[in-house]
């Protein structure tokens, strides 16, 4: 393993000073420290097809050893096997199980869609957290899928295909105009927010954090400003909007809730969900209320993470 030192010289210059700015040095160690190594295979069983308990049972008799996820009943950590070793078994080809980040699934448990709701996903392929919904939601609802890039887009139909995930329609187009097109017509939203991704960064990867810059940031805050304004629009009254972004800076998360809060009838609500890795949002100088926010810190377990939940008041 890379020393934190080797870290510091490897990771953008700008990126360094940035969490500086932000963090304490101790926790700004438990970040680089988390960013040295590929993290553990994660993956949760397609329960519209399989369970939890006969996927445990298959991979103790092909000695796949497994650690269960305490916030997740559905997902499994794979400890002695790689993702494409997986990817050679039925149970994979099948679709009965899907590779999936921890902190990626997340957002959708925080959503909490359930039976019967209209459900918006903004930015939705590759499918990851769109067919977890259709599993929270046992298939009975209605989720509706957007993603831009036509290419993205083919393979998000073909991965709701592959889970059997029937309830979703998708549909190809700017996300920014769905407000527009869907006023006030979904119970709940998700907008995982497209980011600068630090919260995917390995130190020894450098094809993770080559494009990362401080004006690839701001261009992605204005991004994100106007799909939260869009998905506003689509929401209900009293509805649920999850905003997350698999990034760490202020600008991306902290930055945007706060503008949120003062522009928007939302209110923030607190995260009943226990993550090992997560501390609250940093809302110093900002409205108080972002400390309901969590902000998952990268491990060998997770990738690092940001995760909102509003409520829209009328």
């Amino acid at each position: 393993m890379i020393s934190i030192n080797e870290i510091k010289r490897r990771l953008p210059g700008d990126f360094m000073e940035e969490i500086y700015e932000s963090f304490s040095p101790v926790t700004v160690d438990k970040i680089l420290l988390g960013m040295t190594d590929d993290r553990f295979p994660t993956l949760r069983v397609n329960s519209l097809k399989y369970n939890i308990q006969d996927l445990m049972r298959y991979f103790k008799e092909v000695n796949i050893k497994f650690e269960r996820v305490p916030f997740y009943s559905d997902a499994l950590i794979i400890k002695n096997a790689r993702e494409k070793d997986v990817q050679k078994l039925d149970i994979y080809e099948k679709g009965y199980v899907y590779f999936q980040s921890l902190s990626s699934m997340i957002p959708p448990l925080v959503l909490k869609p359930e039976e019967g709701e209209r459900v918006l996903d903004m930015t939705a392929a590759p499918g990851s957290k769109t067919t977890q919904m259709a599993c929270l939601m046992n298939n009975k609802g209605y989720i509706l899928a957007n993603e831009l890039d036509k290419i993205r887009c083919e393979r998000l139909k073909y991965n709701i295909q592959m889970q059997g995930a029937s309830i979703i329609e998708v549909v190809n187009g700017r996300g920014e105009k769905l407000g527009d097109n869907y006023e006030e017509q979904f119970d709940k939203v998700l907008l995982d927010a497209p980011c600068s991704g630090e919260g995917r960064f390995i130190a020894t990867s450098p094809m993770t954090y080559r494009n990362w810059s401080k004006k690839g940031v701001a261009d992605l805050v204005k991004i994100q400003k106007k799909l939260f304004a869009s998905g506003y629009k689509a929401l209900k009254p009293g509805g649920i909007m999850v905003y997350s972004t698999c990034t760490i800076n202020r600008d991306e998360n902290e930055f945007v809730i706060d503008w949120a809060l003062h522009n928007f009838d939302v209110s923030l609500e607190k995260i009943e969900l226990d993550v090992k890795y997560a501390i609250s949002g940093l809302n110093d100088g900002l409205d108080k209320s972002i400390n309901r926010a969590i902000k998952i810190l990268p491990s060998k377990m997770m990738e690092g993470f940001f995760v909102a939940k509003f409520r829209k008041n009328s």
